[in-house]
Protein backbone atom coordinates (compact mmCIF):
# COMPACT_ATOMS: atom_id res chain seq x y z
CA UNK A 1 0.00 0.00 0.00
CA UNK A 2 1.45 3.48 -0.78
CA UNK A 3 0.07 6.93 0.79
CA UNK A 4 0.34 9.96 -0.17
CA UNK A 5 -0.07 13.28 2.28
CA UNK A 6 -0.55 16.33 0.26
CA UNK A 7 -0.59 19.79 2.20
CA UNK A 8 0.39 23.40 1.32
CA UNK A 9 -0.52 26.96 1.43
CA UNK A 10 -3.67 28.00 3.49
CA UNK A 11 -5.96 30.28 0.52
CA UNK A 12 -5.43 33.77 2.07
CA UNK A 13 -1.90 33.01 2.29
CA UNK A 14 -1.80 32.76 -1.55
CA UNK A 15 -4.47 35.73 -1.74
CA UNK A 16 -6.67 33.44 -3.32
CA UNK A 17 -10.28 33.99 -2.17
CA UNK A 18 -12.20 32.89 -5.38
CA UNK A 19 -12.34 29.57 -7.21
CA UNK A 20 -12.33 31.65 -10.35
CA UNK A 21 -8.68 33.14 -9.48
CA UNK A 22 -6.32 32.48 -12.38
CA UNK A 23 -3.56 30.94 -9.77
CA UNK A 24 -5.97 29.00 -8.46
CA UNK A 25 -6.54 27.40 -11.97
CA UNK A 26 -2.80 26.82 -12.11
CA UNK A 27 -2.50 25.20 -8.72
CA UNK A 28 -5.37 22.70 -9.71
CA UNK A 29 -3.43 21.73 -13.08
CA UNK A 30 -0.28 21.18 -10.85
CA UNK A 31 -2.51 19.00 -8.24
CA UNK A 32 -3.98 17.23 -11.09
CA UNK A 33 -0.40 16.45 -12.49
CA UNK A 34 1.29 15.35 -9.85
CA UNK A 35 -1.93 13.15 -8.71
CA UNK A 36 -2.15 11.34 -11.85
CA UNK A 37 1.56 10.25 -11.54
CA UNK A 38 0.96 9.25 -8.08
CA UNK A 39 -1.75 6.89 -9.04
CA UNK A 40 0.20 5.72 -12.03
CA UNK A 41 3.24 5.01 -9.59
CA UNK A 42 0.31 2.68 -7.15
CA UNK A 43 -0.47 5.31 -4.95
CA UNK A 44 -3.60 3.52 -2.93
CA UNK A 45 -4.67 6.60 -0.99
CA UNK A 46 -4.48 10.39 -1.45
CA UNK A 47 -4.91 12.01 2.15
CA UNK A 48 -4.62 15.22 3.34
CA UNK A 49 -6.33 17.58 6.27
CA UNK A 50 -8.90 20.12 5.85
CA UNK A 51 -7.31 23.82 5.85
CA UNK A 52 -8.92 26.06 3.15
CA UNK A 53 -6.44 26.24 0.12
CA UNK A 54 -4.16 23.39 -0.86
CA UNK A 55 -5.26 20.70 1.02
CA UNK A 56 -9.05 21.15 0.06
CA UNK A 57 -8.00 21.50 -3.46
CA UNK A 58 -5.77 18.39 -3.11
CA UNK A 59 -8.72 16.01 -2.44
CA UNK A 60 -11.37 18.08 -4.88
CA UNK A 61 -8.74 17.14 -7.38
CA UNK A 62 -8.53 13.54 -6.59
CA UNK A 63 -12.25 13.50 -6.52
CA UNK A 64 -12.37 14.29 -9.72
CA UNK A 65 -10.05 12.05 -10.72
CA UNK A 66 -11.57 9.07 -9.61
CA UNK A 67 -13.67 8.53 -12.83
CA UNK A 68 -10.62 8.44 -14.88
CA UNK A 69 -8.80 5.96 -12.52
CA UNK A 70 -11.95 4.32 -10.87
CA UNK A 71 -10.85 1.64 -7.86
CA UNK A 72 -7.11 2.34 -8.43
CA UNK A 73 -7.25 4.87 -5.30
CA UNK A 74 -8.94 6.22 -2.58
CA UNK A 75 -8.83 9.99 -0.66
CA UNK A 76 -9.00 10.30 3.05
CA UNK A 77 -9.79 13.89 4.94
CA UNK A 78 -7.92 13.77 8.53
CA UNK A 79 -8.46 16.44 10.86
CA UNK A 80 -6.19 17.57 13.67
CA UNK A 81 -9.44 17.40 15.88
CA UNK A 82 -13.32 17.54 16.39
CA UNK A 83 -15.19 20.69 14.60
CA UNK A 84 -12.60 21.29 12.54
CA UNK A 85 -13.47 24.10 10.73
CA UNK A 86 -17.04 25.25 12.88
CA UNK A 87 -15.36 28.51 13.12
CA UNK A 88 -15.16 29.36 9.22
CA UNK A 89 -18.13 31.48 7.33
CA UNK A 90 -20.86 29.43 6.18
CA UNK A 91 -19.33 29.66 2.29
CA UNK A 92 -16.18 28.55 3.79
CA UNK A 93 -18.12 25.75 6.04
CA UNK A 94 -20.01 24.87 3.29
CA UNK A 95 -17.24 24.37 0.90
CA UNK A 96 -15.26 22.01 3.56
CA UNK A 97 -18.30 20.21 4.34
CA UNK A 98 -18.72 19.00 0.15
CA UNK A 99 -14.89 18.17 0.22
CA UNK A 100 -15.04 16.13 3.13
CA UNK A 101 -18.10 14.06 2.05
CA UNK A 102 -17.03 13.72 -1.32
CA UNK A 103 -13.93 11.52 0.73
CA UNK A 104 -14.14 8.01 1.06
CA UNK A 105 -12.61 8.25 4.51
CA UNK A 106 -12.72 11.35 7.27
CA UNK A 107 -11.64 11.41 10.84
CA UNK A 108 -10.67 13.25 13.27
CA UNK A 109 -6.74 11.96 15.12
CA UNK A 110 -7.72 14.10 18.20
CA UNK A 111 -11.49 13.35 19.51
CA UNK A 112 -11.79 16.56 21.76
CA UNK A 113 -12.31 19.78 20.20
CA UNK A 114 -9.25 22.05 19.79
CA UNK A 115 -7.79 22.37 23.33
CA UNK A 116 -3.85 23.32 22.44
CA UNK A 117 -1.16 22.96 20.30
CA UNK A 118 -0.61 19.16 21.37
CA UNK A 119 -3.38 18.44 19.19
CA UNK A 120 -1.41 19.82 15.75
CA UNK A 121 1.98 17.73 16.62
CA UNK A 122 0.03 15.04 17.02
CA UNK A 123 -1.91 15.36 13.97
CA UNK A 124 1.84 15.67 12.32
CA UNK A 125 2.87 12.83 14.29
CA UNK A 126 -0.37 10.58 12.58
CA UNK A 127 -0.05 11.78 9.49
CA UNK A 128 3.83 10.85 8.77
CA UNK A 129 3.31 7.07 10.29
CA UNK A 130 0.19 6.53 8.40
CA UNK A 131 1.53 7.71 5.08
CA UNK A 132 4.62 6.85 2.97
CA UNK A 133 5.73 9.98 1.24
CA UNK A 134 4.50 13.99 0.71
CA UNK A 135 4.12 16.77 -1.59
CA UNK A 136 3.64 19.96 -0.36
CA UNK A 137 2.97 23.09 -2.91
CA UNK A 138 5.15 25.25 -0.26
CA UNK A 139 8.56 27.40 -0.87
CA UNK A 140 11.17 27.90 1.98
CA UNK A 141 11.46 31.45 0.58
CA UNK A 142 7.87 32.52 1.39
CA UNK A 143 7.12 31.21 4.99
CA UNK A 144 3.98 30.13 5.78
CA UNK A 145 1.83 28.01 8.06
CA UNK A 146 3.10 25.01 6.27
CA UNK A 147 6.78 25.52 7.53
CA UNK A 148 5.52 23.66 10.91
CA UNK A 149 4.57 20.45 8.58
CA UNK A 150 7.66 21.00 6.31
CA UNK A 151 9.96 20.87 9.73
CA UNK A 152 8.38 17.91 11.25
CA UNK A 153 8.10 15.97 7.78
CA UNK A 154 11.90 17.01 7.09
CA UNK A 155 13.01 15.86 10.60
CA UNK A 156 11.30 12.59 9.86
CA UNK A 157 13.02 11.83 6.67
CA UNK A 158 15.90 11.78 8.42
CA UNK A 159 15.51 9.08 10.45
CA UNK A 160 13.36 7.07 8.21
CA UNK A 161 12.80 6.18 4.54
CA UNK A 162 10.12 9.33 3.78
CA UNK A 163 10.37 11.09 0.23
CA UNK A 164 8.92 14.39 0.24
CA UNK A 165 8.50 16.84 -2.45
CA UNK A 166 8.40 20.92 -2.82
CA UNK A 167 6.34 22.80 -5.12
CA UNK A 168 8.18 26.25 -5.13
CA UNK A 169 6.83 29.43 -6.30
CA UNK A 170 9.35 28.56 -9.29
CA UNK A 171 7.73 25.34 -10.04
CA UNK A 172 4.34 27.00 -10.45
CA UNK A 173 5.60 29.87 -12.45
CA UNK A 174 6.58 27.37 -14.81
CA UNK A 175 3.31 25.89 -14.53
CA UNK A 176 1.68 28.99 -15.05
CA UNK A 177 3.46 29.63 -18.27
CA UNK A 178 2.46 26.53 -19.55
CA UNK A 179 -1.14 26.60 -18.68
CA UNK A 180 -1.24 30.24 -20.58
CA UNK A 181 1.03 28.73 -23.09
CA UNK A 182 -1.80 26.23 -23.74
CA UNK A 183 -4.87 28.51 -23.34
CA UNK A 184 -2.68 30.86 -26.44
CA UNK A 185 -2.46 27.77 -28.01
CA UNK A 186 -6.14 26.45 -27.70
CA UNK A 187 -7.01 30.40 -28.44
CA UNK A 188 -5.30 30.20 -31.80
CA UNK A 189 -6.68 26.87 -33.15
CA UNK A 190 -9.75 28.27 -32.93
Amino acid sequence: MSRLWITGYRSYELGIFKDDNPKRKVIDSVLKTELIQAIIDGTDWIISGGQLGVEQWALSAATALKNDYPGEFKTAMMLPFMEFGNNWNAENQQRFSKVKGAADFSAAVSQKTYTSPEQLRNYQEFMLTHTDQAILIYDLDNPGKTQYDFDKIKRFAENHPYPYRLITFDDLQAAADEYQENLNNSSQDN
